[in-house]
């Protein structure tokens, strides 16, 4: 399907105004863009904690009424991020090390990052680029083609690397994920 920027914007323009469903559902989202965005000037806790129960009860209610279609999206989701650590692509791995390097340079100049967390994220980081190197080794003396996803995965060493590496991704992303919770509880209860 080749659709143009504006056919995308009439496709979801005739959606929108095609069912009462839809209508409402866009009503309902611009009269919370509206209270939030005048709230922002008043700053009332009432509004904002409203505002978090709305979306909240919007997204459980979604997730009560198509629970199978949740469910289908969570399986996929977890599904990809094996994938993602099991069957590893080179673009992937590429795109992981632009990501990191990004956090890295965040990290040297951060100064809201705590000393714990900075080893943390200079100890992954630095495991990750050794595997990445590894990686980059090993390939050009073994003359590995990168554009073949076959010879990659017959190599022990280059799965190992690639696997290894993602694994080490996913879970510095979990650790992260938990020590912002971490934070943010500790400050709001303390």
């Amino acid at each position: 399907m080749n659709l143009t920027f504006f056919d995308k914007l009439m496709v979801i323009f005739k959606y929108t105004f095609s069912s009462f469903l839809a209508i409402e559902l866009l009503l309902f989202s611009a009269l919370l863009f509206v209270i939030l965005i005048l709230n922002m000037k008043r700053k009332v806790k009432v509004i904002t904690f409203s505002a978090i129960g709305i979306y909240m009860g919007l997204l459980i209610g979604t997730m009560i009424a198509y629970n199978e279609y949740v469910f289908a999206c969570v399986k996929a989701f977890f599904k990809a991020i094996i994938e993602f650590v099991c069957f590893p692509s080179t673009v992937a791995f590429f795109f992981t090390m632009v990501f990191i390097t990004t956090i890295m340079v965040y990290t040297l100049f951060s100064k809201k990052l705590s000393n714990f967390k900075r080893v943390i994220n200079y100890l992954v980081f630095s495991l990750i680029y050794f595997l990445f190197m590894s990686f980059i080794a090993i390939t050009a003396y073994s003359d590995i083609n990168l554009e073949s996803t076959i010879s990659l995965y017959t190599n022990d060493y280059v799965i190992a690397i690639v696997q290894a590496s993602n694994l080490l991704l996913v879970i510095w992303v979990v650790f992260t994920l938990f020590y912002r919770l971490y934070l943010y509880f500790k400050k709001k209860y303390d």
